[in-house]
């Protein structure tokens, strides 16, 4: 029987694995453990102190915290009440926070410690209560904030005889919870999801991309306000019981992998290129033989993938001879000799990545294929729970985002938009509705990505709507394809298209520091800071050169025709990434707007000329 609503369904999770851990997470060095049962109990607490304080159906919560065995202990316990969680991300600004919090009209608020504590009392926004995860020596407790030990406290002080029966009362159809956009071209909107949304997305997922099973521990690292992370690292692993580990952090993710070894685990393919180039950057310095296995081995494993890309779906079951006896003798040495300590990197254990967020670079994906990581990339918005389309583990087809899930319906209009029907489609946008209904017409969600669909039923996503680049010429350019063929470089970091209006496209490139330092010590260039570094003319040659080489498969209007090196790495507190790590065009355009007058105007004058 389908769960009444997502409460109903972690119930009956805790119901067939009480002792089980449910979470993990680092104390004192150490990671430690909740069971089901203890995480069930911690919810209940938690949903006693919050109707005592004042917390009702319909009110709004918003949570601000970093990733925590609380956060979900929150999310759950708000809306066992019918109240709606708002969650924010910890790195976004007090302004950025007020408008969320304003635009959702929430009544309290969860945040992890004194800084999101002070950034909320920064906002001005009046709340009836402001709930600390972890206080610090500074903080303390008064009419309007309160701590969460002590809120645990007034709960089991207070308990509400009835409430089981409420948590199984709760219709599919009641809002769950109230998510921002990323904001990337104008003001957040506040897509309301609900439970039947949610629910409805994992049921489609489980079975169709890499199914979980109560074994599974999975490393939890995006955050929690992210949709992805919500369905597919939160609710996922407790609809089948599997454990959960908190990474301390993105700066202690490769330690947190070795400690927890997970199996499965929910990425945005920016760690995916990470590791990817550490393992280029490895390789490049190793001896001659060593690269010669190395190659031979992924070239092995890539062999493979298109054998497995190819197969029926009986030589994949156990006892079937899939690949030819040499393929396969091969395939287990280059497992032994190269892919195994790939793996050891990451844990050693992980049989599956889900890749989401954004697009991934199908030469990344491949890699992971080849050395035995099998990577299925997926499609989705927040508005839709989020995932739309994924590759199944049967059939990745690279380059693509997969085949629509079972229960959902993908149609592209005219014009070449994705248009998506289904369970998992938003209530709508929170108090806007003009934005709705531009949005859902005639029952189509219209996502404002450009797509594709091929014969074998696999989409495939083009750009964003807006992304596209139209130039005076009448040329349209989908920069993302030519952005990932760049950051194909082992010497540039990240890369944006400028162009949109103009005769020709720019570049914007920001240099790999790792990479390019060695080089610089080679070429015997005096060392300085990185960032005096990007302004060295033999620096700008090899940018130059590495994006005419990268993008000669392109047309010629795709091609850039001039490269702007940006000294300084593009991140989420210098404000020109998303936290969902999207690029912020309008920030990169502005940040840059003098550099990038100056290098059109430069062609005019040569022009002239």
């Amino acid at each position: 029987m389908k769960p009444k609503n997502l409460l109903d369904m972690v119930q009956k999770t805790v119901g067939k694995y009480p002792k089980k851990d449910a979470l993990l997470f680092k104390r004192e060095g150490v990671y430690q453990g909740i069971s089901y049962k203890e995480m069930w109990k911690r919810v209940k607490e938690v949903a006693f102190g919050l109707y005592h304080v004042g917390v009702r159906p319909g009110h709004k919560v918003a949570i601000l915290s970093a990733n925590h065995p609380m956060w979900p202990i929150t999310d759950l316990a708000i809306a066992s009440l019918r109240a709606i969680s708002v969650p924010i991300y910890p790195t976004q600004t007090a302004e950025q926070t007020a408008y969320i919090m304003k635009n959702a009209d929430c009544q309290m608020a969860v945040v992890e410690d004194e800084d999101q504590l002070r950034k909320v009392h920064s906002t001005g926004v009046k709340l009836q209560k402001m709930i600390v995860i972890k206080p610090g020596s500074e903080c303390n407790e008064g009419k309007e904030v309160l701590f969460l030990d002590s809120l645990r406290k007034e709960g089991r002080n207070h308990p509400i005889p009835i409430w089981e029966e409420m948590c199984t009362e709760i219709e599919r159809g009641q809002l769950f919870t109230i998510i921002h956009t990323s904001g990337t071209t104008g003001l957040p909107k506040g897509v309301m999801l609900t439970h039947e949304n949610l629910l409805a997305n994992l049921e489609g997922v489980q079975s169709w991309i890499l199914e979980l099973v109560p074994e599974d521990m999975t490393l939890s690292y995006l955050p929690l306000s992210h949709i992805l992370e919500r369905m597919a690292g939160q609710f996922m692993p407790f609809k089948v019981g599997a454990t959960i580990a908190y990474a301390e952090s993105i700066h202690t993710i490769q330690e947190n992998f070795l400690e927890v070894r997970p199996t499965v685990m929910v990425s945005v393919p920016r760690l995916l290129e990470k590791v990817y180039a550490q393992v280029l950057e490895e390789i490049q310095s190793a001896s001659i033989l060593r690269k010669k296995i190395f190659h031979w081995a992924v070239h092995t494993g890539k062999r493979r993938y298109e054998y497995l890309l190819k197969a029926r779906t009986d030589q994949l079951l156990p006892g079937s001879s899939l690949l030819p006896t040499s393929l396969g003798i091969q395939f287990k040495l280059a497992k032994r000799l190269v892919f195994q300590k790939i793996k050891e990197h990451l844990g050693g254990r992980l049989r599956g990545v889900v890749s989401g967020g954004a697009s991934l670079n199908p030469e990344v994906a491949q890699f992971f294929w080849a050395v035995d990581i099998p990577v299925m990339e997926g499609y989705g918005l927040t508005e839709t729970s989020p995932v739309i389309a994924a590759n199944p583990m049967t059939r990745s087809m690279l380059g693509s985002v997969g085949r629509p899930l079972p229960n959902v319906e993908v149609k592209i209009a005219p014009d070449q938009e994705i248009l998506v029907r289904g369970p998992n489609v938003m209530k709508g946008y929170y108090r806007n509705e003009e934005a709705t209904s531009e949005t859902l017409k005639d029952g189509w969600f219209h996502t404002g990505d450009l797509g594709e669909i091929d014969e074998n039923g696999y989409l495939r996503v083009i750009d964003r709507k807006k992304n596209m680049l139209i130039l005076s010429t009448g040329k349209n350019v989908a920069p993302q394809a030519v952005e990932h063929a760049i950051n194909n470089s082992s010497y540039i970091a990240q890369s944006a298209l400028i162009g949109n209006g103009r005769k020709y496209i720019i570049a914007l490139v920001v240099p790999d520091y790792h990479q390019l330092i060695p080089w610089a010590e080679k070429k015997g260039l005096p060392l300085q800071e990185p960032e005096n570094l990007a302004h060295h003319p033999e620096v700008h040659h090899l940018l130059n050169e590495e994006v005419k080489r990268l993008t000669q498969v392109f047309a010629s209007f795709e091609q850039p025709k001039k490269v702007i090196v940006c000294e300084k790495e593009w991140t989420v507190e210098s404000g020109e990434l998303t936290p969902t790590l999207k690029v912020r065009m309008k920030v990169i355009e502005k940040r840059y707007q003098d550099r990038i007058e100056q290098a059109y105007a430069d062609e005019v004058k040569s022009e002239i000329r």
